[in-house]
């Protein structure tokens, strides 16, 4: 059983607590099970167009929500409707969306799995 404490802060400017990812870098504020909650998980993905350079298919694995806090996004949901997400926008997806994602700025997105 992992103990988290009742309160978890992060700065997303911190670069010495980032971790490699799939693509770019994590700083995670919350992992999966921490505070016994197995299926929630925040934190900070850094990404930039030389780490994704070209767009990349993404099913959600889990309930996901994104704040984008500088950068800039397209996502390509399935079924045809295409987002542009730059800083200060936000979006939801539901486990199991196809999406096809392309970074077309260096990105730092707030996100939450639920």
């Amino acid at each position: 059983m992992t103990t988290t404490p009742a309160f978890s802060t992060s700065s997303f400017l911190d670069p010495a607590k980032n971790e490699s990812f799939e693509l770019g870098q994590i700083q995670w504020i919350r992992r999966f099970g921490e505070g016994d909650r197995p299926r929630l998980a925040c934190g900070y993905w850094h990404v930039n167009p030389t780490e994704a350079p070209e767009p990349f298919d993404l099913v959600m694995e889990a309930d996901e929500t994104i704040h984008i806090i500088e950068g800039h996004l397209r996502i390509e949901v399935d079924g045809g409707d295409v987002y542009e997400v730059t800083a200060g926008s936000s979006a939801s997806f539901n486990k199991g969306a196809r999406t096809r994602w392309s970074v077309l700025a260096p990105t730092v997105e707030f996100f939450v799995y639920s």
